[in-house]
C-alpha cells in the first residue's frame, strides 16, 4: 500500500503526536500523550524527566510532577526503563508484576526473609526510603553493591507490593500499594491480546506510525503477538499500513496533520521520547545519535551530555551542556552542527530561534547566563564569543 503522506509530513506527524507542536494543558495529559516519561538520575543539568516535560510545556515546573504523583494521576514503574506512567494504564503494569511474583527475576535474587522484614516495617511505620534502613554489611556504592534492604525494596516495588508515594531529593519513598493506589483503579491483569493492543494504541498515540519491532521495543517475547494484533486491527479497519525501506508501518486511517510547523528550535534530552529509538531516528530524521555518557572520555565525539538540536523538522546538531548552578551559568561546552548546516554563513532565523531555545533552557536550569565554549562553526563561535545574559 502506498503512503498517504510524504516523508516530511510523516516527520511532522511524529512531532505533532509527540506534543512538540502544541502545548498540553497539564502534566498528566502530557504523560498520557507520550505514554511514559523515562526517569534518569544524571544531574549535570536538570534531570531528563523534567526536561522532556519542559520541552513540551514551557510553563512546566518540577513541582507539577510531584503534584501529579501525589494526586495519583501518574505512577512510577518500568516501561522499557524506569518511567512515569499514566495512572489509567496501571493495569498494564500488572502483567510484569505477576511474572515477578511467580518467580521471575528483575535484577537480584529475591531474599524472602529481608523482603518480609522490609514490608513489615513499612506496614507499621508508614512510607520509608532505602536510607531509613540500617546498613549492616559491606559498603554502600554502585548499584551492584546495594544493601539488602534496598534490594528488597526494589523487588517489592517491581512485584507490585510497594509503590512510590513520592520522592525526596530524588530518593524513592515507598509505601504499601493499597495505601497509594487510588480507589476505583482497574486492577484486572490484561490478557496477552489486551496487552499487545495496549502497546499498539499507546505507540500510535505518541508517534503517529510504527512497525511491530518499534512497538515491541525492549519487551521480550511480545513481538509475535504485536504482529498478530496489528494484522487483526488492520483487517477490522482500525489500522492502515504502508511500506518504507522494506518495513511495514501502521497508522490510524483518521490520522491528520493538524498543527502548523513553527520556526522553532528544540533542545531535546538524550532520553527524550522522540530520540529513544535510535534506528527509527536514523531512518526517518536521518540523524545518527548516541548518548556519550557511557563512552570513555577520550572516545567521545560530541561530549558527555549532548542535547539534540531540532530546528523545525530537521535535526541540525548537538550541544553538550553543563549547568554551573552556584554561579548561574549554563555552559554550552561543545556545539556541533551536522555537515551541510549553515555552510554559507549564519542563518539569522535559526540563530534567533536558537537564542530563544538556549535562553529558555538556561532559565529552566536556574541560570541567568549562558556561554558557548566550543563550536565547529566559526560564525556561531564569533557570534556568541561573550557570555549571553538573559
Amino acid at each position: 500500500m502506498s503512503s498517504p503522506f510524504s516523508p516530511r509530513e510523516w516527520l511532522q506527524l511524529n512531532m505533532q503526536q509527540q506534543g512538540l507542536l502544541h502545548i498540553e494543558a497539564s502534566v498528566p495529559a502530557l504523560i498520557s500523550r507520550l505514554s511514559y516519561v523515562q526517569i534518569d538520575s544524571i544531574n549535570v543539568v536538570e534531570r531528563a524527566h523534567h526536561h522532556v516535560l519542559h520541552s513540551r510545556m514551557p510553563q512546566y515546573q518540577s513541582s507539577m510532577l510531584d503534584t501529579a504523583l501525589a494526586r495519583g494521576e501518574i505512577f512510577e514503574y518500568w516501561s522499557h526503563a524506569a518511567a512515569y506512567l499514566p495512572m489509567a494504564d496501571y493495569r498494564f503494569s500488572l502483567q510484569r508484576k505477576q511474572q515477578l511474583q511467580n518467580g521471575g527475576k528483575h535484577w537480584f535474587e529475591p531474599d524472602d526473609k529481608v523482603m518480609q522484614e522490609v514490608r513489615a516495617r513499612i506496614h507499621a511505620e508508614g512510607p520509608l526510603k532505602a536510607s531509613d534502613f540500617e546498613h549492616t554489611e559491606g559498603k554502600n556504592g554502585a548499584w551492584w553493591d546495594w544493601k539488602p534492604a534496598k534490594k528488597a525494596l526494589e523487588q517489592l516495588f517491581m512485584r507490585g507490593e510497594l509503590m512510590v508515594a513520592r520522592r525526596e531529593k530524588f530518593q524513592k519513598v515507598y509505601d504499601l500499594t493499597e495505601r497509594v493506589l487510588p480507589k476505583g483503579i482497574n486492577i484486572e491483569v490484561p490478557t496477552e491480546t489486551e496487552f499487545a493492543r495496549h502497546l499498539i494504541e499507546r505507540y500510535l498515540d505518541a508517534h503517529a506510525f510504527g512497525s511491530a519491532t518499534q512497538i515491541a521495543y525492549l519487551r521480550k517475547g511480545i513481538k509475535a503477538n504485536v504482529s498478530a494484533q496489528l494484522a487483526a486491527m488492520q483487517s477490522e479497519g482500525e489500522l492502515a499500513s504502508f511500506k518504507a525501506e522494506g518495513q511495514w508501518y501502521f497508522y490510524r486511517p483518521e490520522l491528520q496533520l493538524t498543527s502548523a510547523m513553527p520556526n522553532q528550535v528544540w533542545l531535546l534530552n538524550p532520553f527524550d521520547n522522540l530520540l529513544i529509538q535510535r534506528q527509527r531516528l536514523k531512518q526517518w530524521f536521518d540523524f545518527d545519535y548516541q548518548i556519550e555518557v557511557y563512552v570513555p572520555a577520550e572516545k567521545r565525539q560530541y561530549g558527555y551530555y549532548s542535547l539534540a538540536i531540532l530546528s523545525r523538522d530537521r535535526f541540525v546538531g548537538r550541544v553538550d551542556v553543563k549547568a554551573e548552578r552556584q554561579t548561574g551559568l549554563l555552559l554550552l561546552q561543545q556545539l556541533t552542527l551536522e555537515a551541510g548546516v549553515m555552510v554559507n554563513g549564519l542563518d539569522e532565523d535559526f540563530c534567533a530561534a536558537f537564542d530563544i531555545a538556549v535562553s529558555e533552557y538556561a532559565r529552566f536550569n536556574g541560570c541567568d547566563r549562558w556561554k558557548l565554549v566550543k563550536a565547529n562553526h566559526k560564525g556561531l563561535k564569533q557570534k556568541y564569543a561573550r557570555q549571553q545574559k538573559l
